[in-house]
């Protein structure tokens, strides 16, 4: 008797309800389910199990092993008054979830004309991602997210329900958004944001300890927040001092490499309002 294939090795496995548009490519092993609707610019790499009532359009690339529960809509047309029907780009990356009634949308052509979300994140149920937004990976969105246009977020953010994002808006790696929180300016690695307006309330150190950080990293991450916050001077002149410091902590050069870089926004601060 002949040894089966490995599982890898099957071809997609489409519902006879599901509508896969000739053009569309699916990888081996792809599980396309009920009164699904997949587009001809759509690839659906290996091991994408799409569920029921799934629909995929545009020039939208999914990676391997990403699941995709129950109506969420992936890859159609901004929801922005410019659009004119232009081929962008919507692409996920590896091993992400993708919960019931997300929604995801392509790029605008002035701006790079890419929507980019990155691996192994997790974006629960009626989050949304709008277009030429950047989102990196291992990111968690709660329930109910919305991030506007133009959006960045780093590695291993985590956003709580409800929380809302203004387009242009920056969101370092390893920041923490509370539940229902504002966010409307900059948001520093590392940072923990709450409130409506978004206020910053501390540091994500339960985060950094989470991803291997070393007390030396953690400790003068604390450091150099009270210098920045430090409310006697300008932060700028703040970050400057710190820049200035020999032997500067990684994790340190971080968040002044963040508060240095173009925005279109102000940066999130301890206190409301805007300083800089």
């Amino acid at each position: 008797m002949s040894t089966p294939a490995p599982a890898a090795l099957h071809p997609a496995r489409i519902h006879p309800s599901a509508i896969v548009e000739e053009g569309a490519v699916l990888g081996r092993n792809v599980e396309v389910g009920p009164f699904c609707h997949i587009g001809p610019g759509v690839t659906l790499r290996d091991n994408v199990q799409v569920m029921s009532h799934v629909v995929i359009m545009g020039n939208t690339t999914i990676g391997e092993r990403t699941v995709i529960f129950p109506n969420a809509v992936l890859g159609c047309a901004p929801q922005n008054v410019h659009y004119k029907g232009e081929d962008t780009e919507l692409i996920i990356g590896s091993g992400c979830t993708i919960r019931e009634g997300v929604t995801m949308h392509p790029g605008m052509p002035d701006f790079g004309g890419k929507t980019t979300v990155g691996e192994n994140s997790m974006f629960l149920a009626y989050a949304h991602v709008a277009h030429d937004c950047h989102v990196g990976s291992n990111v968690i969105l709660s329930n109910n997210v919305m991030l506007a246009g133009h959006v960045t977020i780093g590695d291993r953010v985590i956003m709580g329900g409800g929380a809302a994002v203004h387009q242009f808006t920056r969101i370092g790696h390893h920041a923490f958004i509370g539940g229902l929180a504002a966010v409307s300016n900059d948001v520093i690695p590392y940072g923990m944001l709450n409130g409506n307006p978004g206020v910053l309330m501390g540091l994500n150190i339960i985060g950094m300890q989470r991803s291997g950080f070393d007390r030396a990293s953690i400790h003068a991450v604390r450091r150099a927040y009270k210098t920045i916050f430090d409310t006697a001077t300008p932060i700028r002149e703040n970050v400057a001092s710190l820049r200035a410091q020999p032997d500067l902590n990684s994790a340190v050069a971080d968040i002044i490499g963040f508060i240095d870089a173009e925005s279109e926004r102000a940066l999130s601060s301890p206190a409301r309002g805007k300083r800089g």
